[in-house]
């Protein structure tokens, strides 16, 4: 072999790696972080990511209709283009429109791109050791994409290196070799077939990934722990490269089979290893090495191990693969991580059986009696079960306020709430009568506490409603602005968000509301506060803590407007039930600042008890301010 066939596929791996780089460093990072800092979140968060897949299972569908009408070279050439001016876009204004628009645009070429690329990537990388090179490109994408200065990048920066490269990408597209029309893979056998099992693995292999990525991205002991830190970046650039390198010999001599189950183990152990925050740095050598495994074979199935030698059947398997295990496969991942913001057990076990499911036949076959009796057995012995122990457990079935215990146990609230008032402290003013130490610790296990980042518990159930520990249990920031309490929303599709409201329902209740009061009541307006109060905004004050309840486009009073026992008064229009306006100004102003302090017990409205006591005045200055409001809100 010379020397200039052996490097003459140098373009390919430069055009893998820039479009690998696009994606990754902007299209599924940059552009995110550019879109927070536009304030976009939410339910326009996911209209403007669902306009990119939109665009890019557009194109990468209709990809086959364009062979023999649309020259490649073109194509790439244009998917590039596109690339780069939805890079350069979004350095401008964002908005729920403008976002959406440059989104499908950054889509529709991305689906372009790779389609066009993997179906002529003969024209660019050879026949040369294809699969070697492909590990190559992919692998210098993932080691640049790693490199801390780009990786810890503004959006802006993000934005105009990913354009940089695309005006590349456009130049090396140019140059071609001649087309190959034969499949020219040279990979021993365990390769998969037919095509849906095939696309059913590339898509639980995304699928997983999507949903690791994302748990790593939104919990800051995990992100710390893999992605953080210039030596952690350089450590998985050079575990990707290895690793890609690594794929593109294995599928080369053991086949696809091999490699998408070796990825697949990588990832499920990554995953393993993730629910465990002291964990996370095992889990970063195990996660690039699952990805880069896959993200490899991604690009050589559709150029070379299809099993094809039409450009028309390379182009529709490619477009039908990218479509539904790149675009899909990432958003099930995605949404399964944001409701549920874990991994379900169930699903790596499912995924086993597709990636395993031939192994396992053959298995089955040479051995069906075994399997069959074995079955039989295991089946009888679970009827058995539950016929000779359902009336026991039913029994000494928990009650919910026990299940919910256990809830809090399980999912470590102790690390953030106490569950003990100290005597003679502030303790008392904002969270009730002491709790006696000896009574806690007889508990099994006692919940004292480990650290009080939150408030304390010991009496919730007295100055919380059931209907505000739901709604803040579904969206803690929604109710209190900053709170870096997580969502618990996953808990009630099961039903232990529920029992844990019980639990928290139980708590406090053995003792008399008047107990939690005695200290509150004796907590008046000092003159120090009323001073500071009248340097405050109250206006903002009450936007930011109680609109969400009290405005009449707040977002809990929307989300649960009929589940209030009383709706609760409107800023300006009232009704005021527990300080009506004829009051005594002096009175109202009191009665107004310890609502707001300590809430209405046995009603929805709850206490703001962590707040500075000028801020509660502030508040509650501008309520009896009425004219002030409504003069601002016109």
């Amino acid at each position: 072999m010379k020397a200039g066939e052996r490097f003459a596929g140098w373009r390919g791996v430069c055009l893998i790696a820039i479009s690998y780089i696009y994606f990754l460093i902007f299209a599924q990072f940059g552009f995110l972080k550019r879109l927070a800092d536009s304030g976009i979140a939410g339910d326009q968060l996911k209209i403007i990511m669902g306009a990119m897949a939109v665009g890019g299972i557009a194109t990468s569908l209709l990809g086959a209709t364009w062979e023999g009408r649309w020259r490649p070279v073109r194509r790439l050439q244009t998917g590039f283009l596109g690339c780069a001016v939805g890079a350069v876009l979004t350095i401008l204004p964002l908005n729920l429109l403008t976002g959406a628009s440059v989104s499908l645009l950054i889509g529709a070429a991305l689906g372009l791109l790779t389609v066009t690329l993997v179906t002529h990537l003969n024209l660019w990388i050879g026949t040369v050791r294809p699969l070697l090179k492909i590990g190559l490109g992919v692998g210098l994408a993932y080691f640049i994409c790693n490199y801390p200065k780009l990786f810890e990048a503004t959006p802006t920066a993000m934005a105009m290196v990913s354009a940089a490269l695309c005006l590349i990408g456009i130049g090396l597209a140019a140059r071609i070799r001649a087309e190959s029309s034969a499949n020219t893979s040279r990979s021993r056998g365990g390769n998969l077939s037919p095509f849906w099992l095939v696309l059913g693995c590339f898509t639980a292999l995304v699928w997983l990934d999507s949903a690791a990525f994302f748990i790593i991205q939104n919990s800051p002991a995990l992100k710390s722990g893999t992605w953080e830190g210039t030596r952690r970046l350089w450590q998985n650039g050079g575990v990707h490269l290895l690793a890609a390198l690594g794929s593109g010999v294995l599928l080369n001599r053991r086949g696809l089979s091999t490699t998408l189950s070796a990825a697949f183990v990588f990832l499920a152990i990554a995953c393993w290893l993730l629910i465990e925050p002291e964990r996370a740095p095992l889990a970063a050598i195990f996660y690039p090495l699952g990805v880069s495994l896959y993200s490899v074979a991604l690009v050589a199935y559709p150029a070379y191990l299809a099993g094809t030698a039409s450009v028309l059947d390379r182009s529709r398997i490619a477009g039908r693969l990218y479509a539904v295990a790149g675009w899909l496969g990432s958003g099930l991942g995605i949404g399964m991580a944001e409701n549920l913001h874990r991994i379900p057990p169930a699903f790596v076990l499912g995924a086993s059986l597709l990636f395993f499911s031939t192994s396992l036949w053959k298995f089955f076959r040479a051995r069906q009696r075994e399997v069959l009796t074995t079955t039989v057995l295991l089946a009888a012995a679970w009827v058995s079960q539950k016929m000779l122990f359902s009336r026991d457990a039913q029994q000494t079935a928990p009650s919910l306020v026990d299940q919910g215990r256990q809830v809090y146990i399980s999912e470590g609230c102790i690390h953030c709430h106490s569950q003990y008032v100290r005597p003679d402290s502030n303790d008392e003013v904002m969270w009730g009568p002491a709790a006696d130490v000896n009574v806690r610790r007889a508990e099994e296990p006692p919940l004292i506490g480990n650290r009080r980042h939150g408030p304390d518990l010991t009496e919730v159930g007295n100055r919380r409603s059931a209907l505000w520990l739901r709604a803040h249990f579904m969206n803690p920031a929604g109710l209190m602005p900053g709170s870096p309490m997580p969502a618990y929303a996953h808990l009630f599709s099961d039903g232990r968000g529920e029992a844990l409201v019980a639990y928290m329902q139980s708590l406090g209740k053995t003792n008399q509301i008047a107990h939690l009061t005695i200290a509150q009541n004796r907590w008046k307006l000092s003159d120090s506060a009323l001073a500071a109060a009248k340097g405050l905004d109250g206006k903002i004050l009450l936007q930011k803590y109680c609109a969400t309840c009290h405005a009449a486009d707040g977002l809990s009073r929307q989300i649960w407007k009929s589940n209030f026992n009383r709706l609760p008064p409107d800023f300006i229009a009232g009704p005021f039930v527990y300080a009506p306006p004829g009051l005594p100004p002096d009175l109202r102003l009191n009665l107004l600042a310890r609502i707001i302090k300590f809430g209405v017990p046995g009603a929805d409205m709850p206490g703001h008890e962590y707040l500075p006591d000028d801020e509660v005045v502030a508040m509650a200055m501008q309520i009896t301010r009425p004219q002030v409001c409504d003069a601002e809100s016109k």
